[in-house]
């Protein structure tokens, strides 16, 4: 089985395999990137894209979130002139904030509210639907979460610190030999900074739920969240899921260096080991003509150029749009 995509050559040592896109997969490989990312911006997609492609610009990504319907009515002006002092962190749990969202409007049977839990440090989030708001039920959704990650040191709430305080000595009674403080008030240009990351799940859950076509929001939260914390944030210039973690979020073979034409039928373990032999071969083959000194001009590849000096030339296909502008330039 061999692969009909071009790749920059493997230098020594190095296994993670970029590829180069053709002019008719380049709409299809954006969208995905531009859904896996929960409808993200431009700095997010091409985040997402740069682990596997080489050859996508910010132009195309540009054009084509000018076009996702979605994005343009969640599209806001943004506020200038506000500099929001940040929430300083040292460590993993020695700040975190559990908000809760009103979804009162648009229940889900019996879930009237999101628990939003998360780390200042890292800016992962953990979402979590609630039937109602009270300490208590806040309180069992929280155990889990510390019982698997640890509990942090300082615990900040938009509902109040009477609140927190009585999530606090609701967990305390649950679980023996743990302290935890509640936090102080919030500047209110800090809590704007909170009100917008919650808005930015909330952003995402709205396109997930429209792109389903489903108001089960209940369901859509593990979604979201994967989407939220996979996706690149400018502050920590990483996912929070890298922060967290310390390594990329896989989505099984689909984050793979694997070609994706070829992925979609790969049904057995036998499969893989051959798709893997033939990119090796044809790695092999590529070094094996450089030590040749055999250097040909170039190697043409469909609509991709790649001259020996490791320069690599696409053309893209220029939109409709463009090419009628060149028309009426030319007359």
């Amino acid at each position: 089985m061999s692969l009909n995509q071009l790749f920059v050559p493997l230098k020594p040592g190095e296994t993670k395999i970029i590829y180069f896109v053709k002019n008719e997969d380049l709409f299809d490989i954006i969208h995905d990137a531009h859904i896996k990312t929960g409808h993200g911006g431009r700095t997010r997609v091409i985040s997402e894209l740069q682990t596997k492609y080489k050859n996508i610009t910010y132009k195309s990504v540009t054009l084509f979130l000018s076009l996702c319907v979605q994005c343009q009515r969640k599209q806001k002006v943004p506020r200038k002139g506000i500099v929001v002092k940040p929430i300083i962190s040292r460590e993993l749990n020695s700040r975190c904030q559990v908000d809760l969202v009103d979804m009162q409007t648009c229940k889900d049977g019996e879930y009237k509210f999101i628990l939003n839990y998360h780390y200042h440090l890292t800016k992962f989030i953990q979402l979590r639907p609630l039937k109602s708001k009270t300490a208590e039920e806040v309180a069992l959704m929280l155990l889990p979460i510390f019982l698997t990650f640890g509990a942090p040191n300082i615990l900040h709430s938009d509902n109040g610190r009477e609140f927190s305080n009585k999530i606090i000595m609701d967990l305390c009674s649950r679980w023996e030999g743990v302290k935890i403080v509640h936090g102080k008030p919030r500047h209110s240009q800090c809590q704007g900074s909170i009100e917008r990351a919650n808005q930015d799940f909330q952003n995402i859950l709205r396109a997930m739920m429209h792109d389903k076509n489903t108001t089960k929001w209940s369901e859509a939260l593990p979604f979201v969240q994967f989407a939220k914390n996979t996706a690149y944030h400018q502050g920590i210039k990483q996912t929070p899921y890298e922060a967290m973690f310390g390594n990329v979020a896989k989505r099984g073979l689909a984050t793979s260096s694997l070609p994706r034409e070829q992925i979609k039928d790969i049904e057995t373990e036998e499969q893989l080991e051959q798709i893997i032999q033939s990119i090796d071969d044809d790695n092999t083959e590529q070094v094996g003509q450089h030590d040749n000194d055999i250097q040909p001009e170039s190697v043409l590849a469909n609509d991709i150029q790649y001259n020996n000096t490791e320069q690599v030339e696409h053309n893209f296909v220029q939109s409709e749009v463009d090419n009628e502008l060149k028309k009426k330039k030319k007359t």
